[in-house]
């Protein structure tokens, strides 16, 4: 029986915690926005390319506060570490995210590629980055909110 008052994780709130902990990436409505903009547009690739660059940076500042020793993941397998596997399978996302970002933008910057092209890359990103959220929810929730038991 619970006499006292129940302790609650160490780790940082969600809603205190810095923006880029809880969102894996930078404007990504901007970024489909960019995309959609007709291709015969003057200056199309540059404003793709704009749109591309706070998308990487945020996605790194993540990226950064996550992992490493006084990362987020970290802390959580402090709290839980029965979860190990999901925080290494999230890191894994990392890399795979990154290299899809930098291959999205040499895409971008070569001529050549198609926009419909570009479109594809970039709905697999987006795909991916949802994924990697949703993931990373769902880990958290089941760091926190299951109750292992054990008391009565």
């Amino acid at each position: 029986m619970v006499t006292g008052p129940i302790q609650q994780p160490s780790v940082v709130p969600t809603a205190v915690r810095p923006p880029a902990a809880r969102r894996p990436a930078g404007d990504l409505p901007a970024l489909s926005r960019a995309l959609a903009v007709p291709p015969g547009e003057p200056h199309w690739r540059d404003w793709v390319i704009r749109q591309l660059a706070p998308v990487r940076r945020g996605f790194a500042e993540h990226v950064r506060l996550t992992e490493g020793p006084a990362g987020l993941y970290a802390e959580l397998l402090v709290q839980a570490p029965r979860l190990h596997r999901g925080v290494r399978l999230l890191a894994g996302e990392h890399v795979a995210i990154i290299v899809a970002l930098a291959e999205l933008q040499h895409a971008v910057e070569r001529p050549g590629v198609r926009a419909e092209e570009l479109r594809r890359r970039t709905d697999e990103l987006l795909d991916a980055l949802a994924q990697h959220r949703q993931r990373g929810a769902d880990l958290l929730w089941e760091a926190y909110q299951t109750d292992l038991g054990g008391e009565t």
